[in-house]
C-alpha cells in the first residue's frame, strides 16, 4: 500500500537555513543513485524529501566538472560512512551520534543489530521537516533513534544530548557528515575539541578529509553552495586530530571509488578520515 506524500512539507523547508538546505541537495543525489540498476546503496525516502519540499529532481544547471565531481563524492561517502558505522557497532559502538544529520535517514535504511542508539542532532526546522515526512510515509527506525534539536555552534548542544540519553561511558560512533567545511577554523576546532571531551578510549569518528576548496566561482552550478565553504580545518585536519587524541586512518576517494567499483572522481581530489579515540 502507498502512503500519500505529506502536502505541508514546503513551508517548513522554506525556514532551513542556507546551509540545512543543501540537505536537500543530498537528498537528491541519494535518490538519483537509488534508481540505479547498480546502486552502492538504497535511500527509499529520498525523493519523498524532494517532494515534500518542493524541491526539483534534477539540478537547474548543466554541472559542470567540479560539481559532477561533488555527486560522486557524495555517493561514494554515503556508502562508506553506511560501513563505518555498521563495522564500529560490530567493533562494540552501540552507540551512535551524527552531527547535523540533515535529511540522513540511516535509522531506517540500514541493518542495524539489537541494542543500537541512534542519536541525530540538527536545527529544529530540519528535524521537523524530517519527522513530518517520516510520519507521512508510516517509517519506522530500524534501532532505537533520537532527534535532538540543537544547535552544534552552542556550547549547549552536550548538555541537550545528555537530557535525551547519551551515555557518556558507552562506546560510541562519531559521524560529521558533510559538516566541517561549512565551519570557520575556529568553529571546527571549538566543535572537535566538545566532541573529544565527550568520547572515550576505543570510540570512532569519521569526517571528509580536509582539502583547499575552489574559488566560489568556480562553475554556475555550484554558486549555491560554494560560498558556503568556510573551510574548516582544511588540509590540516588530520594532522590536528592526530595531536589531540585520536589515531588517524586516511581514506582517499580514488581508491575507495575503485573498491566499491565505480571510478572517476574527476577534479574534486579528497577522501575520508576515520579516527579511533586513544
Amino acid at each position: 500500500m502507498t502512503t500519500p506524500e505529506p502536502a505541508a512539507g514546503p513551508t517548513e523547508a522554506a525556514s532551513f537555513s542556507p546551509v540545512s538546505r543543501t540537505a536537500l541537495t543530498v537528498a537528491r543525489v541519494r535518490a538519483q543513485e537509488s534508481r540505479r540498476p547498480d546502486a552502492l546503496f538504497t535511500d527509499p525516502h529520498a525523493t519523498a524529501f524532494l517532494t515534500a519540499a518542493g524541491y526539483p529532481a534534477e539540478p537547474a544547471v548543466r554541472p559542470g566538472p567540479y560539481a559532477a565531481a561533488i555527486t560522486h563524492h557524495t555517493v561514494i561517502r554515503t556508502r562508506f560512512y553506511d560501513d563505518f558505522l555498521l563495522a564500529a557497532c560490530a567493533a562494540g559502538c552501540r552507540q551512535t551520534v551524527l552531527l547535523a544529520a540533515g535529511l540522513d535517514t540511516r535509522a531506517y535504511r540500514l541493518a542495524w543489530p539489537d541494542g543500537v542508539r541512534l542519536y541525530e542532532l540538527d536545527l529544529p526546522p530540519v528535524l521537523a521537516f524530517k519527522e513530518h515526512v517520516l510520519a507521512g510515509r508510516a517509517a519506522r527506525p530500524r534501532c532505537d533513534r533520537t532527534a535532538v534539536a540543537a544547535d552544534l555552534l552552542s556550547p549547549e548542544w552536550p548538555a541537550l544530548l545528555a537530557e535525551a540519553g547519551f551515555d557518556p561511558a558507552a562506546r560510541t560512533a562519531w559521524l560529521a557528515e558533510g559538516l566541517l567545511v561549512y565551519l570557520t577554523e575556529e568553529q571546527a576546532t571549538c566543535l572537535l575539541l566538545t566532541l573529544g571531551g565527550l568520547s572515550r578510549p576505543g570510540d570512532r569518528f569519521a569526517m571528509e578529509r580536509g582539502r583547499d576548496l575552489p574559488s566560489a566561482d568556480a562553475e554556475p552550478a555550484l554558486a549555491h553552495i560554494a560560498p558556503l565553504w568556510l573551510g574548516g580545518l582544511g588540509p590540516g585536519l588530520g594532522d590536528w586530530l592526530g595531536a589531540n587524541g585520536w589515531d588517524v586512518a586516511t581514506h582517499p576517494i580514488e581508491e575507495l571509488s575503485r573498491t566499491y567499483g565505480r571510478p572517476g572522481t574527476g577534479p574534486a581530489r579528497g577522501g575520508f578520515h576515520t579516527a579511533t579515540r586513544r
